[in-house]
C-alpha cells in the first residue's frame, strides 16, 4: 500500500480552528496543522482517566490555591515554525490536566497548566512518551505523568512522573510509581493502582 498523498491530508489553520472547523471531525488532535484522528480507547483507559481525574479533583486542598481538573479539553501549544499557514497549528486534548483558575482560553491555557496526565494505549504510546513529553516541557508545564498500561491494556504497569529540569524546558524522570501513585504537588494524593483499575 502506498503512503497517503500529502495533498489528501486534512490540514487546518488557527483561523479555521477558531471558526469551528473541527466540530464535525470527532476525536482529533492537530499536529503542525495536520488533523490526526484518535482511535477509540479501551475500557481500562476510560476508567483510569475518569477515576484519576475524580481523585485528583477531590485531593485539592480546602483553602489552598484554586485549581481546576479537566479531561479531554483543547489546549493550543506553540505553533510550528513555518511560513505556511496550514502547517503551524498544534492542538492537544490531554487526558487530564490540573490548571489554575484563570478563565479558560484555548490559546493561553498552556501557560496555566500545573500537571498533565496522559494514559497510554497501543495507538498513542509513542506520541505520549516522545512528542507530547517534548511539547509539554517546552510549554513549561511543571509536571507530566504517563500512565503506562500493559500491552493487553488489562492493568497499569507503572506511572512515570516527570518534572522540569533546571532549564525549565526539558523533563527529567522524578519517580516511577509501581503500585501506588504518590503525588505531593500540585495536589497531595495517595492513589493505589487497583483503585483506578477496578471494574
Amino acid at each position: 500500500m502506498s503512503a497517503p498523498d500529502e495533498r489528501d491530508e486534512l490540514r487546518l489553520t488557527a483561523e479555521q480552528f477558531a471558526d469551528g472547523a473541527t466540530s464535525e471531525l470527532g476525536d482529533i488532535e492537530i499536529v503542525d496543522g495536520r488533523v490526526v484522528r484518535l482511535m477509540a480507547q479501551s475500557p481500562l483507559h476510560s476508567r483510569v482517566v475518569r477515576r484519576l481525574a475524580g481523585l485528583l479533583e477531590s485531593a485539592r486542598r480546602d483553602g489552598g490555591p484554586c485549581m481546576v481538573v479537566d479531561s479531554d479539553v483543547a489546549a493550543r501549544f506553540a505553533d510550528a515554525e513555518t511560513a505556511v499557514v496550514d502547517r503551524r497549528l498544534n492542538i492537544r486534548y490531554p487526558d487530564i490536566w490540573i490548571r489554575d483558575c484563570e478563565p479558560y482560553d484555548v490559546n493561553t491555557v498552556r501557560e496555566h497548566l500545573l500537571l498533565i496526565v496522559e494514559v497510554t494505549s497501543e495507538s498513542t504510546i509513542d506520541t505520549d512518551i516522545n512528542d507530547k513529553r517534548i511539547q509539554y516541557a517546552i510549554a513549561g508545564v511543571p509536571r507530566y505523568l504517563i500512565v503506562r498500561l500493559d500491552q493487553k491494556e488489562d492493568r497499569i504497569e507503572e506511572i512515570e512522573e516527570y518534572r522540569l529540569d533546571w532549564s525549565g524546558r526539558r523533563y527529567r524522570v522524578h519517580t516511577v510509581h509501581r503500585r501506588v501513585l504518590l503525588l505531593d504537588d500540585p495536589v497531595e494524593a495517595t492513589i493505589p493502582f487497583d483503585v483506578l483499575e477496578q471494574t
